[in-house]
């Protein structure tokens, strides 16, 4: 079973632009996580 992918839905994976902004949003969650103090180093 082949999952069949739309036009839009390929155009919006194959775009740079959109990869970058989820790649900056996924690293901002990530950052607040760690500088929230959630495994972060405590002095």
């Amino acid at each position: 079973m082949i999952p069949i992918i739309t036009k839009a839905a390929h155009s919006k994976m194959q775009n740079p632009f959109i990869q970058l902004i989820k790649y900056v949003y996924l690293s901002l969650k990530i950052l607040k996580i760690v500088l929230g103090g959630h495994g972060g180093t405590r002095k």
